[in-house]
């Protein structure tokens, strides 16, 4: 089925709107990996903006209906990013806000990686880095089998660009001209063993995409505006997939978080939870 263009329109009141709604999943973030003495919130905190976006405006969805058909799939393919996938989820009505606290503990529904089988309305099981892609692309294309007008959007991290996997799944949308498919890619610069260009180089990144044959846009993965232009982008495109490659900043927000490699896959202490929240104006 063809896709038919959406149109996303951004106020200077929705914006103001979804960036206090971003500041509060950050403190969600924070309070919850704390809880958990574990956790990922650097890189949460670098894509909260964008499944803010998603999450709080763009994609058709149904919180008390996480199964209908006509809704648009999110896939958090960094699925160690899942404190921002379970914030988003509790603040649009998924479930109880205060679930959130029970992160990685023992029986708890919110495990470090996202369960399809446990909690309703996350996609698919993620976690093990380069997979999300191609998951994606199959929903894209089940979605285009059957007739329906709806969009799939990925969350990459830029490290996960080093998985060969990842280009596989590149090469084949391009090949079934999945223009339903949107992905974003964290373009943070930092992985667990260090900074991306030091570990393995992906750069550069949209130029790799564009010669798979995809639709490649660049944009400051924290400016809201350049996000609905990007979205407005993706919408007007048809016959290819296309990449919003974000340059973001780990741990943003929290000026002491920010870029700091530390906060990659610890959670904040007591202090430095403190500190945290009197930054973001927690009451």
């Amino acid at each position: 089925m063809p896709k038919t263009p959406r149109q996303y329109g951004l106020t200077e009141e929705k914006e103001e709107r979804l960036r206090n709604i971003a500041r509060e999943l950050r403190i969600d973030i924070l309070r919850m990996t704390h809880a958990a003495r574990s956790g990922h919130p650097g890189g949460s905190m670098s894509a909260i903006d964008w499944m803010t976006v998603l999450f709080f405006d763009a994609m058709r969805h149904r919180p008390e209906d996480p199964d209908w058909p006509e809704r648009d799939r999110f896939v958090l393919s960094k699925g160690h990013a899942s404190p921002a996938l379970y914030a988003c989820m509790a603040g649009t009505g998924y479930f109880n806000r205060l679930e959130l606290m029970s992160l990685r503990k023992l029986c708890s529904r919110l495990q470090g990686h996202p369960e399809r089988k446990y909690v309703k309305g996350v996609e698919i099981s993620t976690g093990s880095l380069g997979q999300g892609l191609a998951v994606a692309n199959g929903m894209a294309l089940a979605s285009k089998l059957n007739e329906l007008d709806n969009r799939v959007f990925v969350v990459n991290g830029d490290g996960e660009l080093q998985e060969g996997m990842m280009w596989e799944a590149a090469m084949s949308a391009a090949h079934y001209e999945l223009d339903n498919v949107c992905s974003f890619v964290d373009n943070n610069d930092q992985q667990i063993d260090g900074r991306i260009d030091d570990v393995m180089n992906v750069y550069p990144i949209a130029e790799k995409f564009s010669s798979f044959g995809w639709n490649a846009l660049e944009i400051d993965g924290h400016d809201i505006k350049q996000m609905y232009n990007a979205l407005n982008n993706f919408e007007s495109t048809t016959g290819k997939p296309t990449v919003v490659v974000a340059k973001t900043v780990k741990g943003k927000g929290v000026s002491f978080m920010e870029n700091n490699l530390k906060f990659h896959g610890n959670a904040p202490n007591d202090e430095e939870l403190a500190r945290a929240l009197e930054e973001l104006g927690a009451v």
